[in-house]
């Protein structure tokens, strides 16, 4: 029989593997080795970042297809694509991510805010690159309490950069993401690693999935049609 000791030891090393497992999903979820090293767009806006992840799926739909999901991404506006349960656990206030192309919100262009929070939170992502069916670039300083962020309690500078790559003749898709982010002090930035990195691998699954089953599911076509029809729900 083992000793109580050995077994304690035995657990504690398990659950040290899950977590290093579940922190490097969070930031390697769907990304190969060389997606991760290739430069993306946006990546000179945080120079030397305390973390870095990278998230990839392949798509069944042209980037053209995909285009319009991704610029009505925010709050308010089209959601993030992630699972509902995830949104009322840690977003309660947000509307469902929509599940029709939202013709208000296509006219995305450098320069405008895209809101990640109600209001008086002040927070939300300044678009920097948005080059249609190819690529976004997103860029936070405000993903912090509001009183944090007037007080210098802590720092957070990040980006999102989304990039859309052809492949299979045009047919598909290679969507592939990934976050920087410079932080402070040492205690946020290891709060970071610890925290919102392993959970980065719940929300990242989940906008991909979530992505691809929109843009897969939904020819062109039907964008008029399936924007109408949310529209009359949303006056009854």
């Amino acid at each position: 029989m083992a000793r109580p000791w050995s077994r304690r030891l035995t657990i504690a090393f398990a659950m040290a593997a899950g977590y290093l497992a579940w922190h490097r999903l969070g930031r390697t979820y769907g990304s190969t080795a060389a997606e991760r090293r290739t430069t993306m767009p946006g990546d000179h806006l945080v120079r030397c970042p305390q973390v870095v992840a990278t998230h990839a799926a392949t798509i069944p739909a042209p980037p053209d297809r995909i285009w319009p999901w991704l610029v009505q991404v925010g709050w308010h506006r089209g959601g993030w694509y992630t699972p509902r349960w995830v949104d009322v656990l840690l977003f309660p206030d947000n509307r469902p991510s929509a599940d029709a192309i939202l013709e208000d919100f296509q006219s995305l262009q450098v320069g405008d805010f895209v809101p990640d929070g109600a209001p008086e939170t002040e927070c939300g992502f300044v678009v920097r690159e948005c080059e249609p069916d190819k690529h976004l670039v997103l860029e936070s300083t405000t993903h912090l309490p509001l009183s944090w962020r007037r007080r210098g309690t802590a720092r957070l500078h990040w980006t999102w950069s989304f990039v859309l790559r052809p492949v299979a003749d045009g047919r598909a898709t290679r969507f592939v993401f990934r976050w920087r982010a410079r932080t402070g002090p040492w205690w946020f930035t290891a709060g970071a690693h610890l925290v919102i990195v392993p959970a980065d691998f719940i929300m990242s699954r989940g906008m991909l999935r979530g992505l691809r089953t929109r843009a897969a599911r939904q020819p062109p076509a039907d964008r008029t049609r399936a924007t109408a029809l949310a529209r009359g729900r949303e006056r009854r």
